[in-house]
């Protein structure tokens, strides 16, 4: 998890495109200049991280059921809950599944656990647009190949 650069994710783990789903790994790290304020003497992961964390988890999703021809964009997040506390060293098990896609947007339902225990889990809904610049492509291609996306996927989905 890199938070500084708002990614979220460590590595894709499983994705079956054709069946739409995905699990991917976070660990959140031990150290970060957001536990000095969330909270001092008490350092827990936010709860919006954590919902952004199921969020690129699914977004991961539909740049593969998509082939790498559009991007995600969060639109919404409906029926959110925070389960649990998740404090820093965490390895979180994420976890997504496409519901609907179509007419420019997808929706799915997204969860986090921590040692078994549910973390949060939500139904997220983006809206799915052509990547607005070749840079972004590429960069997003590069950092699939740093989540261990694979690309194999694409072909078998």
């Amino acid at each position: 998890m890199r938070i500084e650069y708002f990614q979220l994710i460590d590595r894709i783990v499983d994705i079956d495109v054709g069946g739409g789903t995905i699990r991917t790994e976070a660990a959140v790290p031990q150290e970060s200049t957001i536990f000095e304020g969330h909270f001092p003497g008490h350092p827990l992961m936010p709860g919006v991280l954590l919902i952004e964390s199921m969020a690129q988890t699914a977004g991961w999703l539909i740049i593969g059921v998509n082939k790498f021809a559009k991007m995600p964009f969060l639109a919404a997040v409906k029926d959110a809950k925070l389960r649990s506390f998740v404090t820093p060293g965490t390895v979180l098990s994420l976890n997504a599944k496409l519901l609907h896609e179509g007419s420019g947007y997808a929706v799915t339902k997204a969860a986090a656990v921590a040692n078994g225990k549910a973390v949060c889990d939500a139904e997220i809904t983006f809206r799915v647009l052509a990547f607005p610049d070749p840079s972004m492509r590429t960069a997003m291609e590069e950092w699939a190949t740093r989540l261990a996306f694979p690309i194999q996927a694409l072909a078998d989905g």
